[in-house]
């Protein structure tokens, strides 16, 4: 039961940890999309680069909770398994 409970934990850290920069992600190529839709351009490298900026932009931003988050993970979980506390 404890790796159940350790690999369900591990795996909703990763969504929570991964959630910001996916959902940058999504908003930015929705609305370029539309700016496309709406300007009739369709130029593939267009949606690349804001992307790419506001992925690394949410990044920067949420960098001190993804690591806060996955070190707590870490300590509160996968370091008492090893130790065998």
């Amino acid at each position: 039961m404890v790796f159940y409970d350790t690999l369900r934990q591990g795996l909703w850290i990763a969504m929570v940890i991964s959630l910001p920069i996916l959902a940058a992600a999504l908003v930015t190529g929705v609305a370029i999309g539309l700016l496309q839709a709406l300007t009739s351009v369709q130029e593939m490298t267009l949606t690349f680069v804001p992307k790419l900026a506001a992925m690394l932009a949410v990044f920067w931003t949420c960098m001190g909770f993804m690591t806060e988050t996955l070190s707590g993970f870490f300590a509160d979980r996968i370091i008492p398994l090893i130790a065998g506390i």
